[in-house]
């Protein structure tokens, strides 16, 4: 018996969202891809009862572009469970490890369905459990768990469980725009989650955020600079003046790299490669097979994306828990973020202040610090 007749009963009945009968009017598909945007940004909002707010980080904070979901709410684990589940059944047909034939066997197709969605469900569990369970993630509101009259423990397992739900609830949604909608939820989500950054990066108006600091987007700040409310570090004649204009409040660096990426990204995408065809019974038969420049789209760096973080996760679980852990492995600053080692060396560049070279203080400073450090002693 093999393992696909063991695992067929479970497989076959994992819940999914049923097919359309026929075909699915546009302005229908619009609708249901609009709704599922909308209870998206919803989600985001709904934050998790029983975490204390204004403590804890956010562990997928340099991923969110990518990862989608919203720290602190009951999406909190985004689309990594799926996107990462689907690497790990990629790998493993790619390999011809399972023994489906996807392409041609109904059966075959139905159990690979399935087991993608049973892979999610693990790795919901293996995201989720150790960001409520070990380190300060997702700390616990004690003084709730008091008055509720359960402990830490218990509250713990409601914080999961809603974290679980969101997880679950992702994946439908997933599920819901690929069937009913246009395009893909997961593409859907990593968009909204994009847009919304990136909005809100521009025209974000003061706010006090739980650590009383005021928060403005590129626009406000430019304003409050022209108008004498805020200041560069030092005049734009000096070094450090065109280093705040640049890289500091006047983000021009940031400005400039967005419109250029824009540019290059809308060209690239109506770029077509066409490859002579030629047959060789007919002569003289030729033609032209047009291929997109990026066929590939936003896959690879999804999939880079992905495996960065499972490893920063590692990372950060591995730090939180395992007293004395070697050097080589990593060394963490204050924040949480990684500043020697293996896993500061696989660690996304956010800035340039991320660059081990770049003298201007940040990650790359403190790692400069320590080698400078460990060769004097």
């Amino acid at each position: 018996m093999s393992w696909k007749d063991t695992a067929e009963p479970v497989l076959t009945r994992m819940p999914s969202v049923r097919r359309p009968d026929g075909h699915v009017p546009f302005k229908r598909k619009l609708g249901w891809t609009a709704g599922i945007l909308v209870l998206y940004f919803f989600l985001t909002n709904v934050m998790l009862f029983g975490v204390a707010r204004g403590q804890g980080t956010d562990i997928f904070g340099q991923f969110r572009s990518i990862l989608a979901g919203s720290s602190g709410s009951i999406l909190q684990v985004g689309i990594g469970p799926i996107v990462t589940a689907s690497i790990v059944l990629q790998l493993l047909g790619g390999a011809d490890l399972l023994g489906l034939d996807t392409q041609n066997n109904p059966r075959d197709q139905e159990l690979y369905q399935g087991l993608q969605k049973f892979l999610v469900f693990v790795m919901i569990l293996l995201t989720g459990m150790p960001m409520v369970f070990s380190g300060g993630f997702l700390p616990v509101d004690s003084g709730l768990a008091t008055s509720l009259g359960i402990s830490d423990a218990g509250l713990q397992w409601i914080i999961f469980l809603q974290v679980f739900l969101g997880g679950v609830l992702i994946l439908y949604m997933d599920e819901v725009v690929s069937k009913w909608g246009v395009g893909s939820g997961v593409g859907l989500f990593i968009i909204a989650g994009v847009s919304q950054r990136l909005i809100g990066g521009l025209i974000e108006f003061p706010f006090i955020t739980p650590a009383n600091v005021e928060s403005y987007g590129i626009i406000p700040t430019w304003f409050r600079l022209l108008l004498g409310q805020e200041s560069l570090s030092g005049s734009l004649l000096t070094t450090q003046g065109i280093r705040d204009l640049v890289f500091g409040q006047g983000q021009l660096l940031a400005i400039f790299t967005t419109v250029a990426i824009f540019v290059i990204v809308v060209y690239a995408e109506s770029v077509r490669v066409e490859i002579p065809l030629s047959n060789a019974r007919v002569k003289g038969a030729r033609g032209r097979f047009p291929v997109k420049l990026i066929y590939a789209s936003v896959l690879p760096m999804i999939l880079v994306r992905a495996l960065q973080m499972n490893l920063q996760f590692l990372g950060r679980i591995l730090h939180s828990q395992w007293v004395g852990m070697p050097s080589w492995l990593g060394a963490y600053n204050t924040d949480g973020n990684p500043i020697s080692g293996f896993f500061y060396y696989v660690a996304p560049i956010q800035s340039p202040d991320d660059w081990m070279w770049f003298a201007g203080g940040g990650r790359g400073q403190e790692a400069i610090d320590i080698m400078i450090a460990s060769g004097s002693t």
